[in-house]
């Protein structure tokens, strides 16, 4: 349990899913609290604090500058968090096959390298403006990991080109991805949510058996 984090159990337990919430750069563990309860009043919330600093700000690995990523970093980060999800399920007693990241830039970016590192910690993942956080060295097996990947038309910081370069990755993993384009910049919006919540609610009786952590 290496992080800062809150946990807030759902209304009624077990938990039909655990939205594992992932804050994007200078965000903290309080910050996607609201956005998780209203994708989905029912489940259970993980929300960590990245453990990074750039220039005060929380962050979950380093960058070398806007856009290019400390690999090694990454790497490190990735499976700390892996780690911490399992932990935390042991801790607070939830099923991990419920687990959904649900992230946000840097947050959606390091819930891309747990998927690609660490198959079978995250069976779903909401990915809001992400990009490819890295190449694994070898593909992973993602079959039954569903993924949405929404992103900003004008986003200034993630070029579509980089976001269809991850959905192409995941797919060729395995993973069922739905990818969809905001008329928006790196803002979420209005669009954004309300996509997160179909397609959640459309995975919510999915089950799969994991691979092994």
């Amino acid at each position: 349990m290496d992080y800062t984090h809150r946990f807030i159990p759902a209304p009624q337990s077990p938990p039909a899913r655990v939205l594992l919430l992932l804050h994007g750069t200078g965000g903290n563990e309080d910050d996607m609290i609201p956005l998780g309860r209203d994708l989905d009043p029912a489940a259970a919330l993980l929300s960590p604090r990245g453990n990074v600093l750039e220039n005060g700000m929380p962050r979950f690995f380093r960058r070398l500058a806007e856009g290019v990523f400390d690999e090694e970093d990454v790497i490190r980060r990735a499976h700390e968090l892996a780690d911490f999800v399992t932990a935390a399920a042991a801790q607070y007693q939830f099923d991990p096959q419920r687990v959904t990241a649900v992230g946000y830039s840097n947050g959606a970016n390091v819930a891309a390298a747990v998927l690609l590192l660490r198959p079978g910690v995250l069976s779903r993942a909401v990915l809001f403006r992400a990009m490819v956080p890295l190449v694994p060295p070898s593909p992973p097996d993602l079959a039954g990991t569903r993924v949405l990947i929404s992103s900003g038309k004008y986003d200034p910081i993630v070029p579509l080109e980089n976001a269809g370069r991850l959905a192409t990755m995941l797919r060729q993993s395995g993973a069922d991805v739905t990818a969809r384009v905001e008329d928006a910049g790196h803002e979420l919006t209005h669009g954004d949510t309300a996509a997160a919540k179909n397609w959640l609610r459309e995975s919510q009786g999915d089950a799969r058996t994991p691979n092994p952590v």
